[in-house]
């Protein structure tokens, strides 16, 4: 799980009166399943966390993959050049395409770029929030059918940032991604240079800090019965499936 540096928007309220608990749920649920008692009161078998995970309101405003009514959504704080964050998109992609023709689950994709600066100017993904603006962009010209297509080519090509590739994908390299994914490249340069959703990435970046986020990927599965449910990290497939087939199984 990638972790930003401390920086000042970490001063804000809501994150600092969760934060605690969240980390807390974090050490706790890492390495395991996220139900372990498939049979148990689901708000039993995930001891002091219902409440707790106050993420906002799925709305049409969001980017869903999947039946928008499904019983269960999986809601995702992640970040493009987070090298834990494209570990885990293939598996969200394969729980999609087993539970979403049914309509059991959907996907809600949200921004938690790790690009804001630490208290000494550092910044650990310096194109992340560039990267969740330009799927932003994808959105309004193509819709959401164009924002998953270019999202997941963006998650297919993008280096991670690490030692060996400190700056992730060159943004040169963006526009050739919305030619790929069929979008007009021009009204998708144009969307880009202007800057008019960097506000809207910020607004997902904020929330997931008030909801206690400290990196990504960070999801959330919201049960038919409201219950909040973290995974943290790039948990397998196993551990996803499981979690899912538990909360079926609870709410037959």
């Amino acid at each position: 799980m990638e972790q930003p540096r401390q920086n000042s928007l970490l001063t804000l309220p809501g994150a600092i009166i969760v934060a605690g608990t969240i980390i807390a749920i974090a050490i706790i649920w890492t390495q395991k399943p996220i139900i372990q008692n498939p049979d148990a009161n689901l708000a039993a078998a995930v001891p002091n966390q219902a409440g707790q995970l106050n993420i906002a309101t799925i709305t049409n405003e969001d980017h869903i993959l999947g039946d928008p009514n499904a019983p269960i959504k999986i809601v995702e704080y992640s970040d493009a050049s987070c090298p834990f964050c494209k570990m885990f998109h293939p598996t969200m992609k394969q729980i999609i395409e087993e539970y979403g023709p049914e309509g059991k689950v959907a996907w809600v994709y949200r921004h938690f770029p790790l690009d804001k600066p630490d208290p000494q100017g550092r910044v650990l993904h310096p194109n992340a929030g560039y990267e969740a603006q330009a799927m932003e962009c994808a959105a309004e010209i193509g819709g959401n059918e164009k924002f998953w297509a270019f999202t997941n080519r963006l998650y297919e090509v993008t280096p991670a940032v690490t030692a060996q590739t400190p700056a992730g994908l060159p943004r040169e390299e963006i526009p050739k991604i919305a030619q790929y994914a069929g979008l007009d490249v021009n009204s998708f340069n144009e969307c880009l240079s202007s800057g008019r959703y960097k506000a809207a990435v910020d607004a997902d970046y904020i929330d997931g800090l008030n909801a206690g986020i400290q990196g990504t990927p960070f999801s959330v599965i919201i049960t038919p019965t409201g219950t909040k449910i973290p995974i943290t990290g790039a948990q397998p497939y196993a551990n996803v499936k499981a979690s899912i087939d538990a909360i079926l199984s609870a709410t037959r």
